[in-house]
């Protein structure tokens, strides 16, 4: 039982860390596009379409915490899951297993509702 619980905490941190390994957009895409849209008229849809706004780097912190909290809340939920079935009828086991996914759903449902508040107030102003 030990082995197994160390080897699904190994699992979920190196998918984690892989999550924190992908950037957010590709290095140097900014400077790319600038060099085009210096030479393409004004009226280019992909050149108009820059967002330069200071909200702007708020909301994507914002929105990545709300990624990493779902995808936490996920993880917690299959981890319930497999302690549910390894728990062998053992009702101590059984109510833990219950609790963690019971909490990693309100968890879930609390990042979604931050989520869809946060870009409500981020599309008001």
């Amino acid at each position: 039982m030990k082995k197994i619980q160390t080897l699904l905490a190994t699992f979920i941190l190196v998918a984690a860390g892989a999550f924190l390994l992908i950037p957010a957009s590709p290095a140097g895409a900014a400077g790319a596009l600038d060099s085009v849209c210096a030479n393409n008229p004004g009226d280019s849809a992909v050149c108009n379409n820059k967002d330069d706004s200071s909200g702007s780097l708020v909301g994507a912190i914002v929105n990545t915490l709300l990624f990493a909290v779902g995808a936490i809340s996920v993880l917690a939920i299959i981890i319930g899951g497999i302690l549910y079935v390894l728990s062998a009828g053992n009702s101590g086991s059984v109510t833990k297993a219950k609790n963690t996914i019971f909490y990693a759903i309100i968890g879930l449902v609390v990042a979604f509702l931050a989520y869809a508040i946060v870009n409500w107030v981020f599309n008001l102003f």
